[in-house]
């Protein structure tokens, strides 16, 4: 069953992830994304409810966030919901605008 609460778009993009409890960095790319979370390509993911620091980065332009791992598949990435994004939200309803999100998509 699919709980998302909006939907999420094809977006390729580096993000920079760090594991808050361990300091732990890593550098990886995006394949989707929405208003509340993204999927993280990595051969290396951490477990479910694992709490990051992102940084995304796509066009010279950086969203900031802070995300819960909620879904984890060793060898090809993890789901993460945001829990904290609010200073980079235009950005974000920026990029989303441009893969052709709704405003219905965005609230």
């Amino acid at each position: 069953m699919d709980v998302r609460k909006s939907p999420r778009f094809p977006f390729i993009a580096s993000v920079e992830v760090v594991e808050v409890q361990t300091d732990t960095h890593m550098k990886a790319r995006t394949s989707d994304l929405s208003r509340q979370g993204c999927y993280v390509d990595t051969l290396n993911p951490l477990p479910k409810g694992t709490t990051l620091k992102l940084r995304f980065t796509h066009q010279d332009q950086q969203v900031d966030a802070v995300g819960r791992v909620v879904h984890s598949q060793p060898n090809v990435g993890m789901g993460v919901v945001f829990a904290e994004i609010a200073s980079s939200i235009p950005t974000l309803d920026q990029w989303l605008a441009e893969l052709g999100a709704s405003d219905q998509d965005l609230h």
